[in-house]
């Protein structure tokens, strides 16, 4: 009777970056940078402490990773809204706004905004993070001040407004949305919401 052949060591499955750096989005989206441990990422990606350093090199550059992550996603509805063609700038607050109700309480996910959460109370010693988070939000509202200048430029916007102000006046309502939504509000509330706060935007409302 022949001896049983012995196994060799099979290889370690070979790591999904992708869907790991995805599942680590969802963890520091829910629970933010610092209320999530390196025990809870390996944990929620199924890899080893070896393989995590291997594959991101550290927490804070997963961090960066991930809110990129978060960050292109979000991009692609922001921006597609704000720019659609043949729409007035009021209208595309109006759809941007009713967008971001749906994705603040989207089922499956985190609810409000990661980066509209993120890195408003952390340490000293995470300046860069909280800086980085600053940079981004700060981008955000860049767009919409391009935005109310188009209008401006297409003739839908009073040319005398304080571009700046309205631009920082929409941001600082998109934030209150996702303030709201991690608060349990619904995404109808969400939109009532927006829509009290469009009603004194200037500008013509017909697409």
């Amino acid at each position: 009777m022949s001896e049983p052949q012995k196994r060799g060591r099979g290889r370690p499955p070979k790591l999904d970056r992708q869907a790991a750096l995805r599942d680590a989005m969802t963890l520091f989206w829910e629970n933010g940078y610092e209320g999530t441990t390196f025990d809870d990422l390996i944990g929620k990606m199924s890899i080893s402490p070896s393989s995590f350093y291997n594959a991101f090199g550290s927490k804070e550059q997963l961090y960066r990773e991930a809110t990129e992550c978060f960050v292109e996603g979000a991009r692609e509805w922001i921006l597609g809204s704000l720019f659609e063609e043949g729409v007035t700038a009021r209208a595309a607050f109006s759809n941007l706004f009713e967008a971001a109700a749906t994705h603040f309480t989207k089922p499956g996910t985190p609810r409000g905004c990661m980066v509209s959460l993120s890195g408003t109370h952390q340490a000293a010693s995470l300046a860069p993070l909280r800086e980085m988070m600053v940079d981004i939000r700060a981008g955000t509202e860049t767009y919409f001040a391009e935005r109310l200048r188009k209008g401006i430029s297409d003739g839908d916007v009073p040319g005398d407004i304080d571009v700046d102000a309205h631009a920082a006046f929409l941001h600082t309502l998109l934030r209150g949305l996702a303030v709201q939504a991690r608060d349990g509000a619904s995404c109808e509330k969400l939109v009532r919401i927006a829509k009290a706060g469009l009603a004194g935007m200037p500008g013509r409302m017909d697409a």
